[in-house]
């Protein structure tokens, strides 16, 4: 049976998941790229962007964790934020994502908006297909796309917050990175995990990141 599984999703210390006043030059918000620097060092990310991965420290904690945070997904969530900043009705089709050509997903994504679109096929096996009808719609149809696999939801931190509120997500891996951020948008301010079902798992340190691993109690 399919799970809605969050993967290598970066949080600062003081619990924000992204910085503030996101746009086209600051995709995470300002500040916020420092909470992927964990990612950015890892084999598995190097290799997704064709650099170089000769450098064997890269094959360490950090890079285990999130190369398995790519296996056995069959689709992929995200908000329209993750998937861009464009806000309102769709002007037009022009905007196809921040990952150029070829994105990194390679299966069906369904992305959560309040404005039509139509879906969009990219290189290497990504199609984007646009839900109007809110998360449990987007769940129903990621889950019939990933045809027994897990579905693996990309965020951002407000899409998360909504599916964490419906306890609808399975397992969550926080990448909790050595940053402060000040403001943004917190991850999980306001809500009771403990009251939703969740505990911790397991938690593991990385080179440069606290892997906390929560889930719902069965």
């Amino acid at each position: 049976m399919s799970k809605l599984l969050v993967k290598s999703f970066a949080m600062s210390i003081d619990g924000y998941g992204a910085g503030p006043s996101q746009d086209l030059e600051n995709p995470l918000g300002v500040g916020g790229v420092a909470l992927m620097e964990w990612f950015f060092h890892t084999r598995v990310w190097r290799t997704m962007h064709g650099l170089d991965t000769g450098d064997a420290s890269e094959t360490g904690i950090d890079n285990d964790i999130a190369e398995r945070g790519f296996a056995g997904i069959g689709a992929w969530i995200l908000g329209r934020n993750m998937f861009g900043p464009v806000r309102g009705p769709w002007p037009d089709d022009s905007w196809k994502g921040w990952w150029g050509d070829e994105p990194p997903y390679h299966t069906p994504v369904f992305v959560l908006t309040h404005h039509p679109r139509a879906p969009l096929t990219m290189a290497g096996g990504t199609e984007f297909h646009f839900v109007t009808g809110g998360i449990h719609a987007a769940l129903e149809q990621a889950t019939d796309a990933a045809k027994g696999r897990d579905v693996r939801l990309g965020g951002g931190v407000a899409t998360i917050r909504q599916y964490l509120r419906a306890a609808l997500i399975d397992e969550l891996h926080l990448a909790v990175s050595p940053v402060l951020l000040g403001s943004g948008e917190h991850l999980l301010n306001g809500i009771d995990m403990p009251a939703l079902g969740y505990e911790c798992s397991n938690y593991v340190a990385g080179e440069r990141a606290a892997h906390i691993f929560l889930r719902k109690r069965a």
